[in-house]
C-alpha cells in the first residue's frame, strides 16, 4: 500500500476518491492488527508524540468527540479542548474566527464540530494564509456535512461486505429525518463512489432528503429510490441506516412536523423480513429507532460502528501527518 492518496484538510466527502477510501480503509485494518500488542500500542503512541490537537467543539457530541480523543491517544498526539464558548475569549466578543486562529499557534491539527455549515471550510482557507497553516478536520458542520463519520460508515459496510466482495452492487436504506441529518447527506454521496449501488431514502414527505442531494446522484448516475412505507423495503436492502428524529433544528427550521416514530422504526419483528446476511447501522444516539432487543442479533452492527470509528480516524490523522508508509513498514517488518 503505498501512500499515494494524500490529504491535509478533511473537510468534506467530495474530496475523497475511491481509492482514498479503499486505501484508508486498508490502513485503519493494519493499525488494528498492529495494535493488539503491547509493542505495537507502543509503537503507535510513539508515531505522533510530538504533535499537539485542539479538539474545538462547540456543539454536543459524544461519541465524535471521545473518537477523536481515543484516536489522538493512540498515536501518542497531546489533546485540548474547548467544548464550551463561554469559557473562551468570545465572551470578551472575540470572533469565532480569531478563536480558531489563536489555536494554530499552539497547536499542529484543529479538530472542530460547529453549529455553522461550512465554518471548518472557512477556518481551513484562513489558516492557509497564515504563516503557520495547521490542517482542520471537519468533525460536523451545520446541517450539511460530517465526513469523518461518513468514513466510518464506508469502513463499517466495507467490513460487513468483506465476505460479499465488498460495496459494490448493495441496496442501502437511509430511515427517518433524511432532511436534516448530515450523517445521511453525507454518506449517500460517498456510496457514489462504488459501483452498482442502490439508495432508499424513506420517510415522510416532510422529512425526506433534500433536493440538492438527489440532484448530485442524479449527475453522478446512481440508482435510488423515494419511499414512505418502511416495511416494503427491508426484505429488498443490504444495510439499513437508521436515524433519529434530528429536533435540535426545529427552532433553526420553524419545523413543526412530528414523525410516526412506530412506522420509522426497526423492531425486534424485523428480523424475521431483513436478510440473513444484512446489517442494521445507526450514527447514535438513538431514541426508540431501533428496539433494544434488536442488539443481541448478530447483523446489528452499531456498536461495531462506533468502534470502527475511532480505528478510521486514527488512520486519517496518521494519513494527514504522512505516517501511513511508517505504519505499513512496522506492519511487514513484524509479519502481522
Amino acid at each position: 500500500m503505498a501512500e499515494s492518496n494524500h490529504i491535509y484538510h478533511c473537510i468534506n466527502v467530495q474530496q475523497f476518491s475511491r481509492a482514498f477510501l479503499e486505501e484508508l480503509s486498508d490502513l485503519a485494518d493494519k493499525i488494528r492488527a498492529i495494535a493488539k500488542t503491547k509493542a505495537g500500542m507502543e509503537y503507535l503512541g510513539s508515531t505522533l508524540n510530538h504533535k499537539r490537537a485542539m479538539l474545538y467543539f462547540v456543539q454536543p457530541s459524544t461519541r465524535t468527540f471521545l473518537s477523536f480523543y481515543s484516536a489522538c491517544q493512540v498515536l501518542g498526539i497531546k489533546c485540548a479542548e474547548v467544548r464550551d464558548p463561554k469559557t473562551s475569549s468570545e465572551v470578551k466578543g472575540e470572533s469565532e474566527e480569531d478563536t480558531v486562529r489563536t489555536f494554530s499557534s499552539y497547536f499542529d491539527l484543529i479538530i472542530m464540530r460547529h453549529p455553522r455549515a461550512n465554518f471548518a471550510e472557512k477556518i481551513a482557507n484562513l489558516l492557509d494564509e497564515t504563516a503557520r497553516p495547521v490542517p482542520v478536520i471537519n468533525a460536523g458542520s451545520g446541517k450539511d456535512q460530517h465526513p469523518t463519520q461518513a468514513l466510518l460508515d464506508i469502513y463499517t459496510l466495507r467490513r460487513s461486505f468483506a465476505h460479499r466482495d465488498g460495496i459494490d452492487h448493495k441496496s442501502i436504506a437511509f430511515v427517518g429525518d433524511l432532511k436534516r441529518g448530515r450523517t445521511v447527506r453525507s454518506l449517500a454521496g460517498l456510496l457514489t463512489r462504488f459501483e452498482g449501488v442502490k439508495q432508499y431514502f424513506v420517510a415522510p414527505p416532510e422529512f425526506q432528503i433534500g433536493q440538492d442531494i438527489l440532484d448530485y446522484l442524479d449527475e453522478q448516475g446512481a440508482e435510488y429510490e423515494i419511499v414512505e412505507d418502511f416495511e416494503s423495503v427491508i426484505p429488498k436492502v443490504d444495510a439499513i441506516y437508521m436515524t433519529r428524529l434530528q429536533d435540535e433544528w426545529d427552532a433553526v427550521d420553524n419545523t413543526n412536523a412530528v414523525i410516526d416514530i412506530d412506522k420509522y422504526s426497526f423492531q425486534e419483528r424485523h428480523l424475521s423480513l431483513l436478510k440473513a446476511d444484512g446489517v442494521i447501522l445507526h450514527p447514535l444516539p438513538r431514541r426508540k429507532e431501533i428496539a433494544v432487543e434488536v442488539d443481541k442479533d448478530p447483523r446489528a452492527g452499531y456498536w461495531r460502528q462506533v468502534r470502527n470509528g475511532m480505528w478510521i480516524r486514527v488512520a486519517l490523522i496518521a494519513k494527514i501527518f504522512r505516517r501511513a508508509e511508517n505504519i505499513l513498514q512496522y506492519y511487514l517488518t513484524n509479519n502481522l
